[in-house]
């Protein structure tokens, strides 16, 4: 019989985001897809035309823009902190190891933000477009879509410190690299998902300098030599190679392909296939693209809620680079 108790249960995450209503910490439940429905209608679509312009003008920024977004959600949440100018009060994460000289598009954004501020000033999050970039640039260059989540608020803080600390090394091992993101929320499926997205994009000759002249079994031998053309042994670190080298500015499945005829071009990724618990997953990308496409959109809705800043928190900056 059903009782009144049972009749009025609420569930765990209920319970948790009833509380979060008094307190000063945010509840991913409060972002919706419809969160500028009524104060700025025409604000992803604004925002759609911006970011498909600057990635027809250089197709290798979409890869950075997921990227761009993958840096902030990981460090403080998702909140644009990764977007923050150095400071004497801030201490930037664009100077971080992971991000100094290789993070890009923050201009890309500070295009799409000002085209925003011109039809609904001070409505829309520097942090929102972030998560709405990532979504169109991966539509435009041929990977998934997904409705993003809105509702995210800006940070009037970064953390060089967290960003040293948190965001995944390119030497990481697979448990390493699991725990990190386990860490953020998601699993070691999301993982490998979101991992997925080094279909795309470059990487610079020091990252992936030692695994192609350490004659490892873990590498195509042809693959080794080829790649070594384009970063020697000694200098030329920032000279540039593809992460997919078959099709480098499509979205799709290569990558995967690529680890299992050991031609992952950094130790990070090739990890991913190399006789441990990841195996079966990219395996099974490698076979069913769309099953990729599938989680890889899932994995980044899921990403795209790690602590975000919502109701009074942070602010909305009317400069993605500065505080108000």
């Amino acid at each position: 019989m059903t009782t009144l108790v049972s009749k009025i249960m609420l569930s765990p995450v209920s319970v948790v985001c009833m509380l979060l209503l008094f307190s000063s910490t945010a509840c991913n439940a409060q972002l919706t897809s419809t969160f500028y429905g009524t104060t700025c209608p025409n604000a992803l679509t604004t925002i759609r035309t911006s970011i498909r312009n600057s990635i027809a003008a250089e197709r290798r920024m979409a890869a950075s823009l997921i990227r761009l977004h993958f840096h902030d959600c990981f460090v403080q949440g998702c909140d644009a902190s990764i977007l923050l100018d150095e400071t004497a009060t801030i201490q930037s994460e664009k100077t971080a190891l992971p991000n100094f000289e290789s993070a890009r598009g923050f201009n890309v954004i500070e295009k799409a933000k000002a085209e925003v501020e011109k039809i609904c000033p001070g409505i829309v999050s520097c942090a929102d477009i972030l998560a709405v970039a990532a979504k169109d640039a991966s539509a435009y260059v041929g990977g998934p879509s997904w409705t993003v989540m809105l509702g995210r608020r800006d940070s009037t803080t970064a953390s060089r410190t967290l960003a040293n600390s948190d965001l995944p090394s390119f030497r990481d091992g697979v448990d390493r690299l699991v725990s990190r993101f386990q860490d953020k929320g998601l699993n070691a499926r999301d993982m490998v998902a979101l991992s997925g997205a080094h279909t795309l994009g470059q990487a610079q000759c020091f990252l992936f300098r030692d695994r192609i002249y350490n004659n490892g079994s873990d590498i195509d031998a042809g693959f080794a030599s080829t790649r070594r053309r384009g970063c020697p042994a000694v200098g030329g670190d920032t000279n540039l190679a593809p992460l997919d080298l078959v099709t480098p500015n499509s979205f799709d499945n290569n990558y995967f392909k690529n680890l299992i005829q050991k031609k992952g071009l950094l130790e990070s990724d090739q990890i991913l296939f190399s006789g441990g618990s990841t195996d079966s997953i990219v395996s099974g990308y490698s076979s069913n693209p769309a099953t990729f496409s599938s989680d890889f959109a899932s994995a980044m809705v899921k990403m795209g809620n790690i602590d975000p800043l919502t109701g009074s928190a942070g602010q909305i900056r009317k400069i993605c680079s500065v505080v108000n």
